[in-house]
């Protein structure tokens, strides 16, 4: 009898505390309300205009958002974010602000740096939500003053450019042209920002620098000389130089190169070839015969067919490593 009273009292037991551990409080994370302004947002207008992004952090969502801005520009973007916060507002779950950019934001190398970030706030799991604002008077005022800096620059620069010798002229020229490439695109989101807008002055500049690196590019001449046992490397190097679109020729004046090609080349052996060890030393000199540009490379050509097949290897190395990096690298030049 007492066994029965005890097993029984033992299950009884087993069922309540089992119950009781089972028992476990479920969590419901509150649904957060997506804000007005951001299901709402307001819209551009003929002063302002307003953008909505988002992403997965405050860097992913200010990106998207300037990218929408600027979408009706008919450009695009990569930005760059640096932000501190000027006012913050709500309990800790919320990271609503207003910020102002330290950065700038390139919109295809449009500098945005006046633009403000009026709420940014996190919507859960890796989402976040930011709304931005920028006064078109004063982004059209901010490039257009870009812009004309920029030509002030290379104004400057080109009246010191035009007392070096006629390759570095060109390496000028280069990267002046190379620094308006996005000059077109910045005037057209210009013409959107401010209708009636004429960019046809700072075009007219843009293509006298294009012209002026095509003739000063045009113009110049190279001619290769080399010692006997360089004879196979003139060819390699002069197509190198044609690649870059100088003209090979014999010629004299300022804007005439010439470069001079030595090579030691020394036979030797190893594990069944036979290799061509040969020291070479490239310069090249201007018109009064300073040398502007120089250069030591060691090749090694191999053949199992003879010495003269391993030299003709090393003009191809020398042909590959122009390839790879460059006649202007080779040379030790700039062009």
């Amino acid at each position: 009898m007492f066994a029965k009273v005890l097993l029984t009292s033992l299950i009884f037991a087993a069922f309540f505390f089992g119950g009781c551990g089972a028992q476990k409080q479920m969590v419901v994370a509150e649904k957060k309300e997506v804000p007005s302004w951001c299901s709402n947002p307001p819209l551009s207008t003929s002063e302002d205009l307003y953008a909505l992004g988002s992403g997965r952090d405050m860097q992913s969502a200010l990106t998207d958002a300037l990218s929408q801005m600027v979408s009706t520009l008919s450009v695009s973007i990569s930005s760059k974010f640096s932000a501190k916060t000027v006012s913050r507002e709500g309990s800790s779950s919320s990271s609503s602000a207003t910020y102002v950019d330290e950065s700038q934001s390139e919109v295809k190398k449009i500098r945005i740096g006046n633009y403000q970030v009026l709420e940014s706030e996190s919507l859960g799991f890796k989402k976040y939500a930011v709304l931005i604002k920028s006064n078109k008077a004063n982004l059209f005022k901010s490039m257009k003053q870009e812009i004309e800096q920029e030509f002030e620059i290379i104004e400057k620069q080109t009246l010191d450019a035009s007392e070096e010798n006629a390759l570095k002229q060109i390496v000028f020229y280069k990267k002046a042209k190379d620094s308006l490439s996005s000059l077109p695109d910045r005037l057209l989101a210009m013409s959107e920002l401010r209708r009636g807008f004429d960019s046809s002055e700072y075009l007219k500049k843009m293509n006298e620098i294009n012209s002026a690196y095509a003739n000063s590019r045009s113009s110049v001449t190279f001619w290769i000389e080399s010692n006997p046992q360089a004879s196979d490397l003139v060819a390699p190097i002069a197509k190198g130089v044609s690649a870059e679109k100088f003209n090979i020729a014999r010629g004299s004046g300022e804007k005439h190169f010439r470069i001079y090609v030595d090579s030691m080349i020394e036979y030797a052996e190893a594990y069944g070839f036979t290799l061509a060890r040969a020291a070479i030393e490239v310069s090249v000199k201007d018109y009064k015969g300073v040398i502007i540009g120089s250069n030591k490379l060691n090749l090694v050509g191999q053949s199992t067919q003879g010495f003269a097949i391993a030299k003709e290897n090393v003009a191809i190395k020398l042909n590959e490593l122009i390839r790879k990096e460059g006649v202007g690298k080779v040379l030790g030049l700039e062009i």
